[in-house]
């Protein structure tokens, strides 16, 4: 495995960009995949050292290979999200009294993770409804299939924008108790009309809900997020990047409410609540990949990247 079988990285020379501006210390890649920030940070920013961090162990196989040229520049751990802190504890040794003034998250699924079909994360393979990020823990998405109840299940797909046939959908997949990603396209695109197939696979969000679902996303993404910048030092930079609406709305609102203190009061009258803002954002709207990245990269097309700075306590 090497770098090749993972997603080039998005919005590679803005992340560089920013992380130039951070004073020396650890800068935490949460999303380790292939390395590719991280090499590309390592090699332009000489001042910084990075602990990375992947829940997927053939991601850190990998990434292992494609960093062994930064020596000890680099550690590379397993953990979640929600792990941080733990993972920072255990790896001490390499952090030291160093301050930790980066985090970087790249969320989603990788390249490499979409295209192996032993993973069961795309419905483009005939494979095991498999679709955990670790495939040595936790249950299958086709466990969880079998585990939820129809009302359950339903929740999931309109959280993940599939209101119109969520019933449908999941009364058919429910019943049809697939265990392979060929048997739950066939099940899904029985009770979706063919006009509605014309803007795409029908099995698109039901996939995702499926992946989220099963990796526990959302609470890793609200507790991932919150533990960062706890353990970032003052002026250190919290760096997210989101592919779909639910995750960007999650990071945005984050950022907005430490930007804000939390307060809520009317802006005509100005905030007398005493809020204390803890927080800077880079701006309100996202960082988008510029046009020629989109035309070498197709997959920056839908990145979103949030930063916020850490100010002073």
């Amino acid at each position: 495995m090497t770098e090749g079988s993972y997603h080039r990285p998005v919005l590679v020379n803005e992340v560089v960009d920013l992380c130039r501006e951070l004073p020396a210390g650890v800068v935490v890649d949460e999303t380790l995949g292939g390395g590719g920030h991280t090499a590309a940070i390592l090699t332009a920013v000489p001042h910084l050292r990075i602990l990375g961090i992947d829940r997927d162990p053939e991601a850190r196989a990998a990434a292992a290979t494609n960093l062994s040229d930064f020596g000890d520049r680099v550690r590379i751990a397993s953990a979640t999200f929600a792990e941080l802190s733990t993972a920072i504890e255990t790896n001490r040794d390499f952090i030291g009294d160093a301050a930790i003034v980066g985090v970087l998250m790249d969320l989603g699924v990788s390249s490499h993770q979409l295209d192996d079909p032993s993973r069961g994360f795309s419905f483009r393979f005939d494979a095991p409804l498999d679709m955990r990020m670790d495939p040595t823990s936790g249950e299958t998405a086709a466990e969880l299939l079998a585990r939820i109840s129809q009302d359950e299940f339903v929740r999931l797909l309109r959280v993940n924008g599939e209101g119109r046939f969520a019933n449908a959908i999941a009364s058919a997949v429910r019943n049809g108790r697939p265990t392979t990603t060929g048997e739950l396209v066939e099940l899904v695109e029985r009770v979706v009309p063919i006009p509605a197939r014309r803007r795409g696979n029908v099995a698109t969000r039901v996939f995702q809900a499926l992946r989220i679902a099963v990796n526990d996303e959302d609470r890793q993404l609200d507790e991932g997020l919150r533990a960062a910048f706890g353990l970032l030092a003052s002026g250190g930079a919290l760096i997210v990047i989101a592919y779909h609406s639910g995750e960007d709305r999650a990071v945005k609102s984050f950022l907005h409410e430490l930007s804000t203190g939390g307060c809520h009061c009317p802006p005509e009258l100005g905030c007398v609540c005493g809020a204390i803002p803890t927080a800077r954002i880079l701006r309100a709207s996202a960082v988008l990949a510029r046009p020629d990245e989109i035309a070498s990269n197709p997959r920056a097309r839908s990145a979103r990247l949030r930063v916020g700075w850490k100010l002073a306590a």
